[in-house]
């Protein structure tokens, strides 16, 4: 059966979609579940850790959707093969990163706030976990502030060129997110040197940056453009997304996170930058409403627009009491019920924006 679109064809008609696992997400069972569910509801593009497991965790949740397309067709969901993404950072970045605690110097009577504030279930205290989850935790942060004796740090990572050059070159991705900041300039410079034999092999290159800070929309678009110089260089010049983050890691907290990330997606839009623009960070179900009140859609004629979301908490917080359901050994095509209920959900989401 063919596949109900493609990648290019949603960017070019402002309908792309993006699920964000999280660059420091790794619980491989639910990627592969997020994988196939987020295929099967029509998702564009993965996004994933630069990790050689975590992308054969999607890889095979891509793929084992396969098997139930024509069953997602008469169910009436629009399947795609989407592409698969990894994320890379040139300096310190808030989704690189870990919560760390040593669990054994927690109080007896301490309440626990940082388990029941966390999104993932990152953080347990049973006679099988203690403490932080590594897999599960994606550096949402939510748990620093609140512990009671701020004993919670986080510990931050950068990728290694050479590891992520590694699995550019096996051909497994087909796109690359690069986080970057307005200041970093030469460190974008330097990993560009470092990846850049492996860059033409892709379909796709998306930037994130926060050019909205308190250092100011100006100096944020200056460096965007001096990206976007290195970019059009390429032969072939692959398909450029900016990638405005407003609010990261935020989505599932409320209404009112998505505001940043239209506020800033607006005015990149502006700067039209050679490319597409698609918002993150604070994306939930209330994004594409507000983008429709405030006419940042795509339509005939329209200059200033976005041509895309990717939901990243908000997308897998949905999802994850259903998986819940099921062992942590077990996989989602096992369980039809659980996977057509899960299909679902995704679908209501992605629907919005393809709508």
């Amino acid at each position: 059966m063919p596949l109900s679109h493609s990648s290019l064809q949603a960017l070019q008609a402002g309908r792309w979609f993006k699920l964000i696992c999280g660059a420091s997400f790794q619980d491989l069972p639910a990627i592969r579940h997020l994988a196939i569910a987020y295929s099967l509801a029509g998702a564009d593009c993965i996004d994933v850790a630069a990790e050689p497991a975590v992308v054969a965790a999607a890889k095979s949740g891509i793929a084992a959707a396969k098997s139930w397309l024509d069953a997602a067709v008469q169910r009436g969901y629009q399947p795609t093969q989407p592409w698969l993404m990894v994320s890379v950072n040139d300096g310190e970045d808030p989704h690189f990163r870990k919560a760390v605690f040593d669990p054994t110097i927690c109080p007896a009577n301490c309440p626990r706030p940082c388990v029941t504030i966390c999104p993932a279930d990152a953080i347990a205290f049973t006679e099988e976990k203690q403490g932080v989850i590594v897999d599960r935790c994606y550096g949402c942060g939510r748990c620093l502030p609140i512990c009671p004796i701020q004993i919670i740090k986080e510990q931050k990572h950068i990728s290694t060129p050479a590891a992520v050059r590694d699995l550019l070159q096996t051909g497994e991705v087909q796109a690359i997110e690069i986080h970057t900041q307005p200041e970093r300039g030469q460190e974008f410079l330097r990993l560009w040197q470092e990846l850049s034999g492996s860059l033409n092999q892709l379909q796709l290159i998306s930037i994130s940056a926060p050019v909205g800070s308190e250092k100011g929309l100006d100096g944020g678009l200056d460096h965007l453009r001096s990206i976007s110089q290195l970019l059009t260089s390429l032969t072939p010049t692959p398909l450029i997304i900016w990638q405005t983050d407003g609010r990261p890691m935020s989505g599932d907290i409320g209404m009112g996170t998505t505001h940043a990330t239209i506020a800033l997606g607006r005015q990149v839009a502006a700067a039209k930058l050679p490319g597409y623009v698609q918002l993150a960070g604070g994306t939930n179900h209330y994004t594409v409403n507000k983008l429709r009140e405030v006419k940042l859609l795509k339509s005939a004629g329209q200059e200033i627009f976005v041509s895309g979301i990717a939901y990243g908490s908000y997308a897998r917080v949905m999802l994850a009491p259903l998986f819940e359901q099921i062992s942590g050994s077990d996989k989602l095509e096992d369980h039809p019920d659980v996977l057509w209920a899960a299909v679902d959900r995704a679908a209501a989401l992605i629907q919005q924006i393809k709508s």
